[in-house]
């Protein structure tokens, strides 16, 4: 009797882990923005000390970048997603694996590169939310 009147009276669904609206690619891209404009100022300046705070943040940026991706690719893109896009897997191996070259470089390049992925994997996401 106590577990029919504590049982759910409406059932709710959704297509990622929570309600919509907490995720997002926007977060992965402005971490991988601020990857790319550090290694353009690490560029622009010799000194030792700056070198290695720039560094320390590129990195951490860089990994912050690829929470962002993997969150999308764990929580958020459900087998639906990856039916209509397949090649969505790739693509977010694709764009960790660039997050992962960007954060090893100084070369702005890198950067861009990651925000290329980043860029596709944004087309696809918002894709998805207007299905």
């Amino acid at each position: 009797m106590l577990s029919r009147l504590f049982a759910p009276k409406v059932k709710a669904s959704a297509h990622c882990d929570l309600p919509c609206g907490v995720y997002d690619p926007a977060q992965a891209r402005i971490e991988a923005e601020s990857v790319k404009a550090v290694q353009e100022k690490m560029a622009g300046n010799d000194d030792p000390q700056f070198q290695t705070r720039a560094i320390v943040i590129k990195e951490q940026r860089a990994e912050l970048a690829k929470h962002h991706v993997s969150v999308l690719w764990s929580d958020y893109f459900k087998p639906p997603h990856f039916e209509k896009y397949p090649e969505l897997s790739q693509l977010v191996n694709d764009t960790l694996k660039a997050l992962s070259a960007a954060k090893a470089s100084s070369d702005p390049a890198t950067g861009q590169k990651a925000l290329d992925y980043i860029a596709q994997i944004d087309k696809i996401f918002w894709e998805t939310k207007k299905a």
